[in-house]
């Protein structure tokens, strides 16, 4: 199995350039190399997924699609133009939303606050402005519903809804507010099973209304199920980038956890009396890495 990279003619079908792309993109803190030799693409209606531990270079690189760092080395393109993104407005105006972890909510905020925080609709003029709720909460209702999210009363304080929820109202805040581009910090980390479910159909929901996205998690489970292509990263630099037809996923769990890692770590089971059951677990995974290894 070989890693795929972007050849510099390829452009998604129809010849449109790529909404995003990212060719050779590096970063350096002084004298520490933070990541390095990064080639990816996002395109309309696609699921781009960069999986890795914690360390693999993953924060570094939305830093960078954000706005919040720019790169050091290599190309990042934005419909085929190349750019320097400078700051996150920038990355706003380019049609780049980020959706981070902690959510930046007012947990005892309405609902349609929430949603139109930092951007709200006035009505009025001069000293007669004030906010028009009833527009507000009319398009919050509509936006979440077009996302599949049916909520009788958005004027319940965001706090109230699930972990899950939360998370499916800033990405439909992010897609009303025109994003192009979607990227998903890590959004099932902290939820269950049931709620990580609601999550990923919420995102295959966004891909489906036209929006690229990049999809950040450490869980290749939750990846495969709902990926286009797949960017691996370890300790900052590429394991690989392939389609979805190219890897499976027990290749992808594979290669993250990695043969050599695995063998200690089986070895260690043993020599202090681990339970049976954890060491088959363990040397299973570690021949199926290696019957990988034989294949490729």
């Amino acid at each position: 199995m070989k890693t795929r990279t972007l050849e510099k003619d390829e452009t998604p079908a129809g010849g449109d350039a790529h909404l995003l792309e990212l060719d050779g993109v590096g970063k350096h803190y002084g004298n520490i190399s933070a990541l390095a030799d990064v080639t990816m693409a996002v395109d309309n209606g696609r699921v781009t997924c960069v999986l890795g531990d914690n360390g693999a270079g993953k924060s570094t690189l939305i830093k960078i699609i954000a706005g919040l760092h720019q790169h050091d080395e290599g190309t990042l393109k934005v419909m085929g133009a190349v750019r320097k993104l400078g700051s996150p407005r920038d990355a706003l105006d380019a049609g780049i939303a980020a959706v981070y972890q902690d959510l930046a909510v007012v947990s005892l905020m309405p609902i349609w606050r929430n949603f139109f925080l930092g951007s709200e609709i006035t009505t009025g003029f001069g000293p007669f402005r004030r906010l028009n709720v009833e527009k507000m909460k009319e398009i919050t209702k509509k936006e979440l519903a077009d996302m599949g999210i049916d909520l009788r009363d958005v004027d319940q304080p965001i706090g109230q809804l699930s972990g899950g929820e939360r998370q499916c109202v800033a990405i439909a805040r992010a897609v009303h507010f025109g994003a192009k581009v979607l990227i998903l910090d890590e959004p099932t980390a902290a939820l269950g099973v049931k709620q990580s479910g609601v999550v990923l159909k919420y995102i295959l929901q966004a891909r489906d209304r036209g929006l690229g996205v990049i999809f950040i998690t450490h869980n290749p489970h939750h990846a495969y199920p709902v990926g286009d292509r797949f960017l691996l990263l370890k300790r900052g630099r590429p394991l690989g980038y392939y389609e979805k037809n190219e890897v499976t996923l027990d290749e992808i769990t594979g290669m993250m956890a990695g043969g050599a890692e695995l063998e200690e770590l089986a070895h260690e089971l043993s020599s202090m009396g681990g339970h049976d059951e954890q060491e088959r677990e363990v040397e299973a995974e570690l021949a199926a890495t290696k019957g990988k290894r034989a294949r490729t």
